[in-house]
């Protein structure tokens, strides 16, 4: 490591961990694993970071997996000179990969990688194979992009046909006798041979080096094959064909695996974490030598050899199934002491009197039909739920399953049994609990740990957008590992919520030509929906800077394609045959949980006008209800179960969309939150249904790598979101039509969407000025929206007019006001014919009348009847009505 590198690492070991320097070492860093200030490393060489509880935990990593940065930049750092032409190789090879290149000068050359696909190119390390033919292993990884297809990361390249061949560390001879090792990279070949190993590289898992072994057989040179590929489900596979292929041949084999804990290890890996010693290739050995074991009596002697001898009892899987080895203490003495008798008269050869009474009086029976792995614990932190999630697997590898089981569930074997059978077809536990104690015991020890969130979509703890099989952070795409969770860094994290499934195509099916037909189907409005529905994959961001983020009101008669737009664009998240929900046959607890369950996601409201319906008694549905929404906060909180008076509020972390035919009816608040929509069916043409038509057809796979190209991109799009908002604000503000701060704020923010959607999908610039033309008309629309009464103020003072005033108001002359008795105007409307809104819809809204604007609800002396007293509702009288 050069000192450089050293510097930067232990700065930030010290900023994350939280160590402290100490002779020569960094000590009491707070460990990832179990919590405990234990992480230690050398302040010289900190190459490995290790937990000090070696055997409650024994977390450990190295700083290349902890901080992969801090060793790139090798190309810039150690430039190709004539005097020095592999100068990039020999820095790579010593300070990233810590190999001794005084040993092993001569053994590699220095390359150039380039492709026409990729953006960068980067110096190489070459190693010949054979006559014109080598491997170069890449010093920093490139990405390609094929036109059309997804980007491929690349680490090595290779030149000429390598299949049956493998690479030897030049000088290195193979006698007849020898012990050679097979490793799959050329740097773990060279790993091992600096620590007195004889190895070669096989190049690859799937490569059998068949030629090379029939050379050394033709020259009667029978070494003995140690195969250490690696220690994943192919190097096990390729490491059990490869032995009986090899055995066939005639050669002795034996086979060495490096136990995984945690990130996977390889053999460079171990040299740098000074993992290479007598002991651990003894591991090494003892589990290669578990692998080929012929039975699980084998098996199990094996595991009670490598106890030195102790262990009498435990569990160990075999053939996919899981079986409880067992040595009875007095059947075994007594065997031991007849084999004694027997090999001193020199009736029996034996070589290992123990081991061979250990094998005839052991006792194997199966346990489980199956062999089940506990990946890692998580838990609810809220609601203090947890589970361990396990992974189930059959013989012959047909096929697993993965699933949770409960603390209760894995505490006895009948609870067991019975969750093994319901989550597992087939899987049969038929053990007691003390053997599932016993392997409980093993499983859990030192078991990971696993954040979860209970949603889909951004975590803003996290900064990353988690999915049900896809997340993004950093601008970088992440798959879910074979374990359900995502690695994205040192963060370990899954959703609990499998309710909402979004399926993303590729890139590769990805078209771009949507926006195309969005304009043609529905003009600029539907361009604004698409920008607004990218500024709801930023929900969080965009709230985070401006403190809010508005409401998107799509509305229109019937046929109007409402539907068929925003069920199109739910597909551009991955989410098929999906418009919203309505909260008018939801409650309150239903619509609280639809709210919870996303992050960065609409959610969508449909068919809530009918809640405005004045002949309902009681409305299911109030808009207040989102009034906090706009900030992102609660919209209802929740008692805990448990004995403490714990609350839950989730925090709102989506955004609101409506749809519906007629507009919202709300108080002021809520329609100052909402960006309005109105979809006609006047304008529709052959090409725009051709358009539509197609829209609704399309497959979800097809558009929604646009999430996904839309969060890789977060950093250019929030950019022009936080740059343009305030200057698109400042504009609309001094437009003589807008008056209303939170109008021109709103209005702003979707300006700057639209910009960002444009640069995104690269819009034509005249659909894109058409877009934000309409934009600045919407806000002009909202502005006088909000002047205006209530369509149920509207409909009383219609009435009313109708009606006229003489008779009906109480008011006295001169006041300039209208005083008039609620009912004494039903009675009056019936007896003419006229409808009224309900009673309790009049009290709710007339005190927000404007034309005529609302003073006070109190009893007065009748300016009709100076001997009645009616309680009246008082308005101020515009002019032409006043006495």
């Amino acid at each position: 490591m050069n000192d450089d590198a050293r510097v930067e690492i232990v700065a930030r070991l010290k900023r994350d961990f939280g160590f402290r320097e100490a002779k020569g070492f960094l000590r009491r860093g707070a460990c990832p694993a179990c919590g405990k200030k234990e992480l230690f490393t050398s302040e010289a060489k900190p190459w490995v970071i290790r937990c000090n509880r070696e055997n409650k935990c024994s977390w450990s990593a190295t700083a290349r997996e902890l901080y992969p940065d801090a060793f790139g930049r090798i190309n810039e750092r150690y430039p190709a000179t004539t005097e020095a032409p592999n100068a990039t190789a020999d820095a790579y090879l010593h300070h990233v990969r810590h190999l001794d290149i005084r040993r092993i000068r001569g053994w590699y050359r220095q390359g150039h990688f380039t492709h026409r696909h990729a953006k960068r190119a980067t110096a190489t390390v070459v190693f010949d194979i054979a006559e014109g033919v080598w491997m170069e292993r890449l010093i920093e990884p490139v990405t390609i992009q094929h036109p059309g297809e997804e980007p491929e990361t690349r680490k090595a390249h290779f030149h000429g046909p390598h299949g049956g061949l493998w690479w030897q560390p030049p000088g290195m001879e193979i006698a007849d006798g020898d012990e050679v090792w097979l490793v799959e990279g050329c740097i773990d070949a060279i790993a091992l041979h600096q620590h007195g190993v004889k190895a070669v590289a096989t190049l690859s898992a799937g490569n059998y080096p068949e030629k090379k072994l029939a050379e050394l057989a033709e020259r009667n040179i029978w070494p003995r094959l140690v195969w250490a590929l690696d220690n994943d489900r192919a190097g096990r596979r390729a490491i059990q064909k490869a032995v009986k292929a090899a055995r066939e041949a005639g050669f002795s084999c034996t086979a060495a695996l490096i136990p995984q804990r945690g990130a996977k290890k390889d053999w460079n890996d171990a040299h740098i974490a000074d993992e290479l010693g007598k002991e651990e290739l003894d591991t090494a050995r003892y589990h290669g030598a578990l692998l080929l074991a012929p039975n699980a009596l084998e098996s199990g002697l094996l595991t009670w050899a490598n106890s030195k001898r102790t262990m009498t009892s435990f569990a160990l899987e075999h053939g996919t199934r899981t079986w409880w080895w067992e040595l009875p203490d007095q059947k075994f003495m007594q065997l031991r002491k007849e084999l004694i008798e027997r090999v001193d008269n020199g009736d029996e050869e034996c070589e290992d009197i123990d081991l061979e009474a250990a094998r005839r009086s052991a006792t194997i029976d199966e346990i489980a039909t199956c062999t089940f792995q506990f990946l890692y614990f998580m838990a609810d932190e809220l609601t203090k739920d947890s589970w361990y999630y396990a992974r189930i697997r059959f013989p012959h590898a047909t096929y697993e399953r993965k699933d949770t089981f409960t603390g209760p569930q894995i505490a006895s074997g009948s609870e067991f049994k019975k969750r093994l059978l319901a989550v597992a077809p087939g899987a049969l536990y038929s053990g007691t609990t003390g053997q599932l104690d016993w392997l409980i015991k093993h499983h859990l020890d030192g078991i990971r740990i696993v954040q979860t969130v209970d949603f889909q979509g951004y975590a803003r703890e996290h900064k990353a957008w988690i999915w049900g099989e896809l997340a993004v952070s950093a601008g970088k795409l992440y798959p879910i590992n074979d374990e359900d969770f995502f690695e994205l860094g040192r963060t370990s994290v899954k959703s609990l919520n499998q309710s909402l499934k979004l399926h993303h195509g590729t890139v590769r099916q990805y078209r771009k030509d949507w926006p195309e037909l969005v304009y043609k189907a529905f003009g600029p409005r539907g361009l604004v929906a698409a920008a607004f529905w990218l500024g709801s994959f930023f929900a969080e961001q965009i709230r985070e800077a401006h403190k809010s983020y508005p409401f998107l009101e799509v509305i229109g008669e019937a046929g109007a394609g409402k539907t068929t737009l925003i069920e199109f664009l739910w597909k551009l998240a991955g989410r098929t045959d999906y418009e919203g929900f309505d909260p008018n046959k939801s409650t309150l607890a239903a619509r609280a949980r639809i709210m919870s369950q996303v992050s960065n996601l609409p959610v969508c409201y449909i068919e809530s006008d009918r809640g405005d319906d004045t002949t309902n008694k009681q409305r299911q549905f109030d808009w207040d209800e989102l009034k906090t929404s706009y900030n992102g906060r609660a919209s209802r909180a929740r008692g805990i179960a448990n004995s403490g008076n714990d609350t839950n509020e989730p925090a709102f972390r989506g955004s609101i969309v409506i749809s519906q035919n007629a507009a919202v009816n709300a108080s002021d608040a809520i329609m100052q939150r909402i960006v309005h929509l109105k979809f006609r069916t006047g304008g529709h043409s052959r090409e725009s249904k051709e358009a539509a038509d197609e829209l609704a057809s399309m497959p979800a796979e097809f558009v929604s790598w646009f999430m996904l190209m839309a969060t890789m991109a977060e950093e250019r799009v929030m950019k022009t979101v936080v740059e343009k908002t305030p200057v698109y604000e400042a504009e609309l503000l001094a437009h003589p039509g807008i008056r209303t701060n939170r109008i021109g704020k709103n209005h702003a923010q979707m300006m700057a969407l639209v910009e960002a959607f444009a640069d995104l999908v690269s819009l034509p610039h005249g659909w894109r000025d058409e877009t934000m033309a309409l934009l600045v008309e919407s806000a002009v629309e909202r502005q006088n929206a909000i002047a205006a009464d209530n369509s149920v103020v509207e409909q009383f003072w219609e009435a009313v007019d109708y009606l006229g005033l003489a008779g009906l108001n109480h008011a006295r002359d001169g006041t300039n006001q209208i005083a008039v008795n609620l009912n004494e105007i039903a009675a009056a409307a019936q007896r003419h014919g006229q409808s009224l809104p309900a009673l309790l819809e009049l009290k709710r809204h007339l005190r927000d009348s404007r034309e005529r604007a609302f003073i006070d609800v109190k009893t007065v002396r009748s300016a009709q009847d100076a001997t009645k007293t009616l309680k009246c509702w008082i308005f101020k009288a515009p002019k032409e009505d006043r006495l």
